[in-house]
């Protein structure tokens, strides 16, 4: 049994472990990792060019004026971040919007947040367009352990050889004609005669 077969709690779990487990089994039906990291990757894209650092003494602002595009590309990044989340069906759209976002941000954005959000941005829109749903396995699609299915299909598959060595037989040396029961009507081209004998 694999961890996406297993049951997603048992009846005597505490409320911690409930919601852990809650949590875990709606993280595996969307992209949790990829929006998780264009929303980390939106965040210093956001934040830097407003920040205001001090080195000793002295204060650093970096502030340019492509500040409110830093600021949108921030704030889209962390948007569709959520989208993937919670419309896994728009994720390849989200996948390459994110991807796009973080390579605009490069010139936009000081250099995409000084490379803090170039890594996770990239990562996280590929993850996007790279996920895809688990694909849930009926118990009837799965073949019981011991029941002999490999050696039946191996068994029909030497039937099916023995009975296509003659086929490929005829094949090689023409059609075989079997002969007409007593008192059938023989066509005159089957029989060999002329077309003026008939």
């Amino acid at each position: 049994m694999s961890s996406a077969t297993a049951d997603a709690w048992s009846e005597g779990e505490n409320l911690f472990t409930r919601l852990r487990l809650r949590f875990r089994s709606w993280r595996r039906t969307r992209p949790f990792w990829a929006g998780l990291l264009a929303m980390i990757a939106g965040i210093p894209i956001m934040y830097l060019p407003y920040a205001h650092l001090s080195l000793g003494g002295m204060t650093v602002a970096m502030s340019t004026t492509a500040g409110a595009g830093s600021l949108i590309i921030g704030i889209l990044l962390i948007v569709l971040g959520l989208t993937a989340w919670y419309q896994p069906a728009v994720r390849v759209f989200a996948g390459v919007a994110t991807t796009l976002l973080t390579l605009v941000s490069i010139p936009v954005s000081n250099l995409a947040g000084f490379g803090l959000a170039l890594i996770p941005g990239l990562v996280g829109g590929g993850l996007m367009v790279s996920w895809a749903p688990l694909k849930e396995w009926a118990a009837a699609d799965l073949p019981a352990a011991g029941d002999g299915a490999a050696d039946e299909a191996a068994a029909g598959y030497a039937a099916d050889d023995t009975e296509a060595v003659p086929a490929v037989a005829e094949q090689a040396t023409g059609p075989k004609h079997a002969a007409p029961a007593a008192g059938a009507d023989i066509p005159a081209q089957a029989a060999g005669e002329p077309e003026e004998a008939r």
